[in-house]
């Protein structure tokens, strides 16, 4: 997957550490994403992965250091200024957290009505053009219930991709999902990440995944308390910088 190179970064993390309480979680991260590009928060159960997600939307405000996304800092901004923001940018949660009593098409419509003034005619068109690309379209009328899994994760990102965001965080997409879902699921990222030149942020520890669409990614390590490696996932598989890198990679045990 061929990635922009040069101007200014998507998103920059500089010197970031999060911890609550006396726990630390992680210190000193610092990285860039680029434009257009798939990145990939890596590492094992409870290293911060998904903290940092939440940092990086404005969920979290850091302890110490600062997350500059599309030029802006969301800890910082207030106002019509952090909202402005927000709309810029479209998350999909682990469970896809659809509304139950709703059917896809008007999941998919929320952000529409909450964030424009579109006629609901132009919001349900918009909605369905974004089923369609998720390969959707004959899913709308039907309830999350009466969906599998991976159709749930397909609805919420077409859900995030609503307001045309140049940005889009997903939380474990492949969680849950059996390998040829998951394949499938893999193959919708990197046609969205080509066909939309979107920038997307994904939080994974699904091995399989990881090498399927990163373009570059970070590694957290628990014990560690922070960034341990960053690079092309196939390199650090194949040149891993540490033992820690080289387990996680080769599925080793000791």
């Amino acid at each position: 997957m061929a990635v922009p190179e040069g101007g200014r970064p998507v998103i920059r993390a500089e010197k970031v550490s999060m911890g609550f309480g006396q726990r630390v979680l992680f210190r000193d991260v610092t990285f860039d994403v680029k434009r257009g590009e798939v990145f990939v928060i890596l590492g094992g159960s409870g290293c911060g992965k998904s903290t940092l997600l939440k940092l990086m939307i404005g969920l979290y405000r850091p302890t110490a250091g600062r997350v500059t996304i599309l030029g802006g800092d969301l800890a910082e901004a207030e106002g019509e200024a952090r909202r402005n923001l927000l709309r810029r940018l479209g998350v999909m949660w682990q469970s896809g957290a659809l509304f139950g009593s709703m059917t896809l098409l008007e999941n998919v419509m929320l952000p529409l009505e909450a964030h424009t003034d579109l006629p609901r005619e132009a919001r349900e068109a918009v909605a369905r053009v974004k089923l369609g690309l998720v390969g959707l379209s004959d899913a709308a009328s039907r309830l999350p219930a009466e969906i599998s899994g991976g159709m749930a994760k397909r609805a919420g990102i077409a859900r995030a991709m609503a307001l045309d965001p140049p940005v889009l965080f997903l939380d474990e997409p492949s969680a849950g999902l059996d390998p040829v879902t998951s394949a499938g699921l893999d193959e919708l990222i990197k046609d969205l990440a080509r066909d939309l030149g979107t920038t997307f942020v994904v939080v994974t520890h699904e091995l399989q995944s990881i090498l399927a669409i990163g373009d570059r990614c970070i590694m957290l390590d628990k014990e560690a308390q922070g960034m341990i490696a960053e690079g092309d996932p196939r390199r650090l598989r194949d040149e891993p910088p540490n033992d820690t890198v080289r387990k996680f990679f080769r599925r080793e045990t000791a």
